[in-house]
């Protein structure tokens, strides 16, 4: 089995571009072990403060493991990423920040870590005492290699890239448009768990291992990523709306109230329940049609408390 390792800065890129060399090639069907950094590519340590957050070189932010070209894959057909196990490393960290994420100029810079054992993740520290958190690990970058161009790791493209969506676990196939020969596929920023939305910023940021296979589909061109993903039963939860003209500020609306909510109800300080929304808490487009609002709402697992 052919093992990639992400932690040789030979192995990573941190920009998308057709002039990135590949790393490697590897035949279809057969499995490939990637070792990927967490997303500040090995800054953050166990070791790591809040204030190490001011000394980050923020080039290196979710450095990407590849890329790999794939036998077989010529530009104009798509690829096919199974990711067929992540096994994730034994803690993690997230973080806020006043100039990102959903709620801006807000909150101070912080780092908290987080202890990952027996498919959970609980708080490190006297933060979010009581909270226990299911693992669901998942990629928050796979993307192949752009025909043109030279594009920044953060926003995600037709392409694919920093998509940061949790529904790329294990037992999901993903489908990326081959826009060069080879394919070129890179894979970064493991999450433990996360949200939708990751509204504050960060999930719960860790490194991984994964293991993946490709399959070319020949002459199959796709213009966006595609995906078919594992059923997933959804728990208990309790469930805060947002209003509003702007789907943005309805949002916003509702990740609030969830953190009035989380107040009230778990005592939970501001900062504890925005991260709480960031790495547990879902944000669904619940109505769209009914304009000129439009209804966005945020679900939490009411399991997650161990005093609920």
């Amino acid at each position: 089995m052919l093992i990639v390792d992400g932690r040789k800065d030979s192995n990573l890129h941190s920009s998308w571009s057709n002039q990135n060399r590949e790393i490697c090639t590897v035949p279809q069907n057969e499995i490939v072990q990637i070792i990927i950094p967490d997303s500040s590519t090995m800054q953050i340590t166990k070791d790591s403060t809040s204030e190490t957050l001011h000394t980050l070189d923020s080039s290196m932010y979710d450095a990407a493991v590849g890329p790999i070209r794939v036998e077989g894959a010529s530009s104009g057909d798509s690829l096919e990423i199974e990711i067929i196990q992540i096994k994730t490393s034994d803690w993690g960290w997230t973080s806020l920040s006043p100039d990102f994420g959903l709620i801006k100029k807000r909150f101070s810079e912080r780092l908290y870590h987080w202890s990952i054992f027996g498919g959970y993740a609980t708080p490190m520290g006297d933060f979010l005492e009581g909270i226990r958190i299911r693992t669901d690990p998942f990629l928050g970058v796979i993307g192949t290699q752009p025909s043109s161009g030279k594009y920044g790791m953060i926003p995600p493209r037709h392409f694919g890239g920093n998509m940061d969506n949790r529904l790329l676990r294990p037992g999901s196939k993903l489908y990326l448009p081959c826009n060069i020969d080879g394919g070129m596929i890179s894979f970064g920023d493991p999450h433990a768990a996360q949200g939708d939305g990751e509204v504050c910023g960060t999930a719960i940021e860790t490194s991984a291992e994964a293991m993946v296979r490709f399959r070319v589909l020949k002459g199959e061109k796709i213009s966006f990523p595609r995906a078919r993903v594992p059923p997933v039963a959804e728990p208990e939860s309790i469930m805060t709306s947002g209003i509003s003209r702007s789907l943005k500020q309805a949002a916003i609306i509702a990740v609030e109230e969830m953190m009035d909510d989380l107040a009230r109800m778990q005592g939970l300080t501001a900062e504890e329940a925005y991260v709480l929304c960031s790495v547990a808490g879902n944000l669904k487009v619940s109505e769209i049609v009914d304009e000129p609002n439009f209804v966005v709402s945020m679900t939490l697992p009411r399991n997650i408390f161990s005093r609920a």
